[in-house]
Protein backbone atom coordinates (compact mmCIF):
# COMPACT_ATOMS: atom_id res chain seq x y z
CA UNK A 1 0.00 0.00 0.00
CA UNK A 2 1.41 3.03 -0.70
CA UNK A 3 1.60 6.68 1.22
CA UNK A 4 -1.41 8.08 -0.31
CA UNK A 5 -3.40 4.57 0.06
CA UNK A 6 -2.35 4.54 3.65
CA UNK A 7 -3.61 8.12 4.41
CA UNK A 8 -6.92 7.70 2.78
CA UNK A 9 -7.16 4.48 4.51
CA UNK A 10 -6.33 5.61 8.03
CA UNK A 11 -9.02 8.54 7.17
CA UNK A 12 -11.86 6.33 6.48
CA UNK A 13 -11.07 3.68 9.42
CA UNK A 14 -11.37 7.35 11.53
CA UNK A 15 -14.29 8.46 9.93
CA UNK A 16 -16.41 4.81 10.15
CA UNK A 17 -15.26 4.97 14.13
CA UNK A 18 -16.56 8.03 15.07
CA UNK A 19 -20.09 6.49 13.16
CA UNK A 20 -19.72 3.51 15.51
CA UNK A 21 -22.44 3.57 18.79
CA UNK A 22 -23.02 1.88 22.13
CA UNK A 23 -25.12 -0.58 20.19
CA UNK A 24 -28.26 -2.63 21.86
CA UNK A 25 -27.28 -6.10 24.37
CA UNK A 26 -27.53 -9.13 21.91
CA UNK A 27 -30.23 -11.71 22.87
CA UNK A 28 -30.60 -14.33 20.18
CA UNK A 29 -34.52 -14.94 21.10
CA UNK A 30 -37.89 -14.46 19.93
CA UNK A 31 -38.08 -10.35 20.72
CA UNK A 32 -34.52 -10.14 20.85
CA UNK A 33 -31.52 -8.99 18.68
CA UNK A 34 -28.31 -10.38 16.68
CA UNK A 35 -25.49 -8.70 15.64
CA UNK A 36 -24.25 -10.34 12.55
CA UNK A 37 -20.86 -9.41 10.83
CA UNK A 38 -21.52 -8.97 7.23
CA UNK A 39 -18.32 -7.58 5.91
CA UNK A 40 -15.13 -6.02 7.04
CA UNK A 41 -14.64 -2.45 7.20
CA UNK A 42 -12.67 -1.71 4.06
CA UNK A 43 -15.53 -3.49 1.38
CA UNK A 44 -18.52 -0.91 1.05
CA UNK A 45 -21.39 -1.13 3.46
CA UNK A 46 -23.88 -4.38 1.81
CA UNK A 47 -27.84 -4.35 1.97
CA UNK A 48 -29.24 -7.02 4.06
CA UNK A 49 -32.41 -8.59 4.45
CA UNK A 50 -34.27 -10.87 6.99
CA UNK A 51 -37.63 -12.30 5.49
CA UNK A 52 -36.89 -9.90 3.05
CA UNK A 53 -37.42 -6.83 5.00
CA UNK A 54 -34.27 -4.41 5.04
CA UNK A 55 -32.04 -4.36 8.15
CA UNK A 56 -29.77 -2.39 10.00
CA UNK A 57 -26.38 -1.91 9.17
CA UNK A 58 -23.55 0.04 11.08
CA UNK A 59 -19.58 -0.17 11.79
CA UNK A 60 -17.24 -1.43 14.64
CA UNK A 61 -13.55 -0.75 14.26
CA UNK A 62 -13.44 -4.21 11.87
CA UNK A 63 -16.88 -5.04 10.60
CA UNK A 64 -19.90 -3.90 9.37
CA UNK A 65 -22.61 -5.54 11.52
CA UNK A 66 -26.11 -6.52 10.85
CA UNK A 67 -28.41 -5.41 13.73
CA UNK A 68 -31.43 -7.92 13.29
CA UNK A 69 -34.20 -7.58 15.34
CA UNK A 70 -36.17 -11.30 15.59
CA UNK A 71 -39.80 -11.11 15.71
CA UNK A 72 -41.52 -12.88 18.83
CA UNK A 73 -43.16 -14.90 16.19
CA UNK A 74 -40.05 -16.38 15.54
CA UNK A 75 -39.53 -20.51 15.90
CA UNK A 76 -36.52 -21.72 17.46
CA UNK A 77 -33.72 -23.05 15.27
CA UNK A 78 -31.56 -21.98 12.12
CA UNK A 79 -32.31 -18.65 10.18
CA UNK A 80 -31.14 -16.58 7.41
CA UNK A 81 -30.16 -13.13 6.62
CA UNK A 82 -29.48 -12.62 2.31
CA UNK A 83 -25.83 -10.15 2.35
CA UNK A 84 -26.28 -7.81 -0.93
CA UNK A 85 -23.15 -6.31 -2.31
CA UNK A 86 -21.77 -5.36 -5.34
CA UNK A 87 -19.90 -8.95 -5.72
CA UNK A 88 -23.29 -10.34 -5.46
CA UNK A 89 -25.45 -11.84 -2.76
CA UNK A 90 -25.32 -14.83 -0.39
CA UNK A 91 -27.15 -15.81 3.13
CA UNK A 92 -25.71 -16.45 6.05
CA UNK A 93 -27.04 -18.52 8.74
CA UNK A 94 -28.05 -17.45 12.27
CA UNK A 95 -29.47 -19.64 15.15
CA UNK A 96 -32.23 -18.62 17.38
CA UNK A 97 -32.74 -20.06 21.17
CA UNK A 98 -36.12 -20.84 22.49
CA UNK A 99 -37.66 -18.14 25.16
CA UNK A 100 -41.06 -18.43 26.81
CA UNK A 101 -42.30 -15.80 28.31
CA UNK A 102 -44.54 -15.33 31.57
CA UNK A 103 -48.23 -15.09 31.24
CA UNK A 104 -49.78 -11.54 32.40
CA UNK A 105 -53.83 -11.47 33.20
CA UNK A 106 -54.82 -7.57 33.27
CA UNK A 107 -58.19 -6.26 34.33
CA UNK A 108 -59.50 -3.62 32.49
CA UNK A 109 -62.52 -1.38 33.57
CA UNK A 110 -63.29 0.16 30.51
CA UNK A 111 -64.80 -3.33 29.15
CA UNK A 112 -64.81 -1.46 25.33
CA UNK A 113 -61.09 -1.39 25.46
CA UNK A 114 -61.20 -5.39 25.23
CA UNK A 115 -64.48 -6.31 23.71
CA UNK A 116 -67.97 -4.98 22.45
CA UNK A 117 -66.71 -2.42 19.90
CA UNK A 118 -68.82 -0.31 18.49
CA UNK A 119 -68.83 0.04 14.71
CA UNK A 120 -67.53 3.56 14.94
CA UNK A 121 -64.75 2.36 17.42
CA UNK A 122 -63.95 -0.60 14.43
CA UNK A 123 -63.44 2.32 12.05
CA UNK A 124 -61.32 4.06 14.08
CA UNK A 125 -59.17 1.30 15.39
CA UNK A 126 -58.71 0.39 11.45
CA UNK A 127 -57.92 3.60 10.56
CA UNK A 128 -55.50 3.77 13.81
CA UNK A 129 -53.51 0.67 11.94
CA UNK A 130 -53.33 2.20 8.94
CA UNK A 131 -51.45 5.32 10.18
CA UNK A 132 -49.47 3.45 12.75
CA UNK A 133 -48.21 0.67 9.83
CA UNK A 134 -47.18 3.95 7.99
CA UNK A 135 -44.87 4.79 10.80
CA UNK A 136 -43.45 1.83 11.09
CA UNK A 137 -42.52 1.04 7.52
CA UNK A 138 -40.23 4.43 7.82
CA UNK A 139 -36.54 3.90 6.47
CA UNK A 140 -34.04 6.44 6.40
CA UNK A 141 -30.24 6.04 5.07
CA UNK A 142 -28.17 7.87 7.78
CA UNK A 143 -26.19 6.46 10.44
CA UNK A 144 -27.92 5.41 13.49
CA UNK A 145 -28.29 7.19 16.92
CA UNK A 146 -28.65 3.82 19.37
CA UNK A 147 -27.00 4.72 22.02
CA UNK A 148 -30.22 5.32 24.41
CA UNK A 149 -30.98 6.55 27.76
CA UNK A 150 -34.34 5.59 29.66
CA UNK A 151 -36.98 7.84 28.40
CA UNK A 152 -38.47 8.07 31.99
CA UNK A 153 -37.38 7.33 35.38
CA UNK A 154 -39.89 5.24 36.90
CA UNK A 155 -40.35 1.27 37.89
CA UNK A 156 -40.74 -1.35 35.46
CA UNK A 157 -44.13 -2.63 36.08
CA UNK A 158 -44.59 -4.84 32.78
CA UNK A 159 -41.83 -6.79 31.39
CA UNK A 160 -41.56 -7.41 27.01
CA UNK A 161 -43.05 -10.09 25.41
CA UNK A 162 -45.40 -11.18 28.30
CA UNK A 163 -48.33 -13.19 27.10
CA UNK A 164 -51.27 -11.16 27.96
CA UNK A 165 -54.61 -11.67 28.83
CA UNK A 166 -56.91 -8.80 29.17
CA UNK A 167 -60.29 -9.66 30.91
CA UNK A 168 -59.19 -13.31 30.83
CA UNK A 169 -59.14 -12.96 26.53
CA UNK A 170 -56.19 -14.03 25.10
CA UNK A 171 -54.62 -10.50 23.32
CA UNK A 172 -51.10 -10.33 21.13
CA UNK A 173 -47.88 -10.44 23.14
CA UNK A 174 -46.53 -7.34 25.57
CA UNK A 175 -44.48 -5.60 22.72
CA UNK A 176 -42.79 -2.79 24.74
CA UNK A 177 -41.49 -2.16 28.18
CA UNK A 178 -43.62 -0.27 30.42
CA UNK A 179 -42.34 2.29 33.02
CA UNK A 180 -44.84 3.18 35.72
CA UNK A 181 -44.53 7.04 37.06
CA UNK A 182 -47.16 9.43 38.01
CA UNK A 183 -48.96 11.46 35.53
CA UNK A 184 -47.23 14.87 33.90
CA UNK A 185 -43.29 12.96 34.55
CA UNK A 186 -41.63 14.50 31.42
CA UNK A 187 -40.67 11.49 28.31
CA UNK A 188 -37.74 12.46 27.53
CA UNK A 189 -36.02 11.58 23.90
CA UNK A 190 -33.78 8.17 24.41
CA UNK A 191 -31.27 9.34 21.60
CA UNK A 192 -31.41 12.03 18.55
CA UNK A 193 -33.90 11.08 15.75
CA UNK A 194 -36.63 13.04 13.82
CA UNK A 195 -40.55 12.24 14.90
CA UNK A 196 -42.41 10.25 12.41
CA UNK A 197 -45.83 10.61 13.70
CA UNK A 198 -47.89 11.59 16.40
CA UNK A 199 -51.97 10.95 17.26
CA UNK A 200 -54.52 9.67 19.72
CA UNK A 201 -55.66 6.30 18.89
CA UNK A 202 -57.92 3.93 20.35
CA UNK A 203 -55.99 1.60 22.19
CA UNK A 204 -52.26 3.19 22.63
CA UNK A 205 -53.74 7.21 23.54
CA UNK A 206 -51.52 9.90 22.59
CA UNK A 207 -48.12 8.02 20.94
CA UNK A 208 -45.41 9.89 19.99
CA UNK A 209 -43.11 7.67 16.76
CA UNK A 210 -39.42 8.59 16.53
CA UNK A 211 -37.01 7.90 13.76
CA UNK A 212 -33.19 7.18 14.76
CA UNK A 213 -32.39 5.85 11.31
CA UNK A 214 -32.20 2.98 9.03
CA UNK A 215 -35.61 0.94 10.95
CA UNK A 216 -34.29 1.76 14.24
CA UNK A 217 -37.75 3.14 15.61
CA UNK A 218 -39.30 4.10 18.67
CA UNK A 219 -42.83 4.70 19.86
CA UNK A 220 -44.48 6.16 22.99
CA UNK A 221 -47.92 5.25 24.29
CA UNK A 222 -50.07 6.58 26.89
CA UNK A 223 -49.15 10.06 27.07
CA UNK A 224 -51.28 12.47 28.93
CA UNK A 225 -49.75 15.02 26.46
CA UNK A 226 -47.50 15.66 23.27
CA UNK A 227 -44.47 18.25 22.52
CA UNK A 228 -43.53 17.76 19.72
CA UNK A 229 -44.60 17.80 16.15
CA UNK A 230 -44.29 15.56 13.36
CA UNK A 231 -41.15 16.55 10.71
CA UNK A 232 -39.33 17.97 14.10
CA UNK A 233 -35.97 16.67 15.07
CA UNK A 234 -35.38 15.84 18.74
CA UNK A 235 -31.69 15.60 20.28
CA UNK A 236 -31.05 13.04 23.40
CA UNK A 237 -33.14 14.11 26.62
CA UNK A 238 -35.34 16.58 25.32
CA UNK A 239 -39.28 16.18 26.17
CA UNK A 240 -41.50 14.69 23.98
CA UNK A 241 -44.38 14.90 25.62
CA UNK A 242 -45.72 13.52 29.31
CA UNK A 243 -46.97 10.35 31.22
CA UNK A 244 -50.68 9.69 31.27
CA UNK A 245 -53.09 7.03 30.75
CA UNK A 246 -54.93 7.59 28.06
CA UNK A 247 -55.74 4.11 25.85
CA UNK A 248 -56.16 1.04 27.04
CA UNK A 249 -54.40 1.21 30.53
CA UNK A 250 -54.70 0.39 34.33
CA UNK A 251 -52.79 3.34 35.19
CA UNK A 252 -50.54 6.16 34.57
CA UNK A 253 -47.35 4.61 32.69
CA UNK A 254 -45.06 4.67 29.74
CA UNK A 255 -45.41 1.94 27.13
CA UNK A 256 -42.41 2.26 25.08
CA UNK A 257 -41.85 0.22 22.09
CA UNK A 258 -38.56 -0.24 20.08
CA UNK A 259 -38.60 -1.17 16.38
CA UNK A 260 -35.39 -2.97 14.21
CA UNK A 261 -36.92 -4.16 10.65
CA UNK A 262 -40.30 -3.55 11.41
CA UNK A 263 -40.67 -5.42 14.49
CA UNK A 264 -40.92 -4.68 18.05
CA UNK A 265 -38.03 -6.10 19.91
CA UNK A 266 -37.12 -6.01 24.00
CA UNK A 267 -36.51 -2.46 24.92
CA UNK A 268 -34.26 -3.47 27.80
CA UNK A 269 -31.70 -4.43 25.44
CA UNK A 270 -30.73 -0.97 24.38
CA UNK A 271 -30.69 0.45 28.45
CA UNK A 272 -29.26 -2.69 30.18
CA UNK A 273 -27.58 -0.96 32.32
CA UNK A 274 -30.58 1.07 33.79
CA UNK A 275 -33.11 -1.93 33.81
CA UNK A 276 -31.37 -2.73 37.58
CA UNK A 277 -32.16 0.98 38.92
CA UNK A 278 -35.63 0.78 37.23
CA UNK A 279 -36.34 -3.23 38.65
CA UNK A 280 -34.86 -2.38 42.21
CA UNK A 281 -38.08 -0.12 42.41
CA UNK A 282 -40.35 -2.99 42.62
CA UNK A 283 -38.76 -4.54 45.88
CA UNK A 284 -38.90 -1.07 48.00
Amino acid sequence: MNKISLLFFTFFLSSVSSWANTLPDSLAVPGGIVKIPVAEINQAAPKVFFYDKRVLVTANESHWLAIVGIPLSAKAGEHKITIKSKNGSHQQIFNIDDKDYPAQHITIKKKRMVTGFTEQDLKKINADKVAMDKAKKTWTEQNIDADFIAPVDGRLSSLFGLKRFFNNIPKRPHNGLDIATPTGVPILAPASGKVINTGNYYFNGNTVFLDHGQGLLTAYLHLNEISVKAGQIVKQGETLGTVGETGRVTGPHLHWIVYLNKVAVDPALFISTDIPRLDARNKK
